[in-house]
């Protein structure tokens, strides 16, 4: 039993830093929610310790450490040994990282979120920390794309009328959204620059044998655990 993580480069280069976004290869048959948590903090265990939060699709970001689980869908974390993690399986992770200060953020961006403004309220609690825009690097993950996330008509109405280039034709009529391009507006917008805004790229619906989906596999699905932080 083990675990494998997708990395992006930017990070993996910056001194102290952990960071992965899950994959599901090496889970168990049958493996519950809780225990896969605890296959990911024990393979972290030798960095730190890793935070979760309960996850609600909304905007709040918190302050590691803390006891519990508290309703969250971001948190920020300044502590060496201090990880902060969020669960997906659809929606698209984000890792902020202030490798000058040294405070990273892991953000659950699903089409809520999004809207909410959930990866601006993170930046925002970064710069409140004494960040800079400039110093920030970004990394999204893997998320359900344009080519699977067919939604309602609602959603148009609930981006606003400049989301309209977050929405494509689907085959069926119906239209797609892209969550990846909605959050990279985002960061840009809160001023990441567009050269420190990194991806994985990837499909959770298209590719079974990397991630769960919960479009693809219904709400019984399991959960990828994304995270960052300073090691220990």
């Amino acid at each position: 039993m083990g675990v494998l993580f997708a990395t992006v480069p930017a990070l993996s280069a910056l001194p102290g830093l952990v960071h992965g976004f899950e994959q599901r290869g090496r889970s168990e048959p049958g493996e519950s929610r809780e225990e896969g948590r605890a296959r990911v903090r024990a393979a972290l265990d030798r960095s730190g310790r890793l935070f979760l939060m309960r996850q609600v699709h909304g905007a709040t970001v918190l302050d590691a450490p803390w006891e519990g689980t508290p309703e969250a869908d971001a948190a920020v974390s300044g502590e060496r040994g201090v990880l902060v993690g969020v669960a997906t399986a659809d929606c698209l992770p984000v890792l902020l990282v202030d490798p000058v200060r040294r405070v990273a953020a892991a953000v659950h961006a699903g089409w809520r979120g999004t809207v909410a403004f959930v990866v601006t309220r993170a930046v925002e609690a970064l710069l409140a920390r004494g960040s800079r825009p400039d110093d920030l690097v970004a990394a999204l993950g893997p998320g359900i794309g344009p080519c699977c996330y067919e939604v309602g008509e609602e959603l148009r109405d609930a981006f606003g009328p400049e989301g309209e280039d977050f929405f494509r034709a689907g085959p069926r009529g119906r239209p797609h959204l892209d969550v990846r391009a909605a959050n990279t507006r985002q960061l840009r917008r809160a001023g990441v620059a567009a050269e420190r805004i990194h991806h994985v790229d990837e499909c959770t619906a298209c590719h079974p044998d990397l991630y769960y989906s919960y479009r693809r596999d219904g709400p019984g699905t399991g959960r990828m655990i994304s995270f960052v932080g300073y090691r220990a």
